[in-house]
């Protein structure tokens, strides 16, 4: 029989075992997406990155044809981090871009987490390439969209049967925060939560309004 132990299990993120690509969150990507409304997508992104950027996550973030055709990303992901280079492709997939495999071997993480537009292109790319090669995927899915439910979902499949993990923008906060007793990050957690975890985060507002309430206090 197996013993438990109170330790996680080796698949799940923490913030120093993988590396988060942001890939191609553009106006011109998002003006076709029909699986998310752009305000959740737009919310869910922020999310991520800020998620990202408090955990000190190992983080790319890259365009497709930026200045020519697409636009510049997210202001929701730029504003979280204003000095961090955008890397800008001609490549549909993210990862034949020779400046993305030098910088995941420069970090040196066995996990990617990938979230983007859209589904079908900008994500199964790198994740089927990324599986090939040795890595352990995870896709952020409502922080991706595609031109139709469909598109979506039959990438999400795709990808699941390739060995892809799905998760969710807040799923993604809470795996990394994991522990309401750690005190150095529980604020700006809860803070991210309040601003971006919909029903939640007013969960939250309530609790803390009414009976001065906080998670494992």
């Amino acid at each position: 029989m197996p013993v438990a132990k109170a330790v996680p299990g080796k698949t799940l993120l923490d913030p120093s075992n993988h590396t988060l690509i942001m890939i191609d969150h553009q106006s011109q990507m998002a003006f076709a997406t029909k699986s998310i409304d752009p305000v959740s997508l737009r919310n869910n992104a922020a999310l991520v990155a800020k998620a990202a950027k408090e955990f000190n996550v190992s983080t790319i973030l890259t365009t497709v044809a930026e200045k020519s055709f697409s636009g510049p990303i997210f202001d929701e992901i730029k504003s979280v981090f204003p000095d961090m280079n955008v890397i800008d492709r001609t490549t549909m997939n993210t990862w034949e871009d020779s400046r993305i495999a030098e910088r995941v071997n420069a970090i040196g993480k066995g996990k990617i987490v990938l979230a983007g537009l859209w589904t079908a292109v900008c994500i199964v790319g790198p994740a089927m390439s990324a599986l090939d090669q040795g890595f352990e995927v995870y896709v952020i899915a409502d922080a991706c969209g595609d031109v139709s439910d469909e598109a979506h979902q039959r990438a999400m499949e795709r990808m699941i049967q390739g060995g892809a993990r799905p998760m969710t923008s807040l799923q993604y906060l809470l795996e990394l925060q994991r522990d309401w007793a750690r005190g150095e990050t529980y604020n700006q957690t809860v803070a991210t939560s309040i601003a971006h975890g919909g029903g939640y985060g007013l969960g939250l507002i309530y609790a803390k309004t009414m009976f001065n309430a906080s998670e494992a206090h």
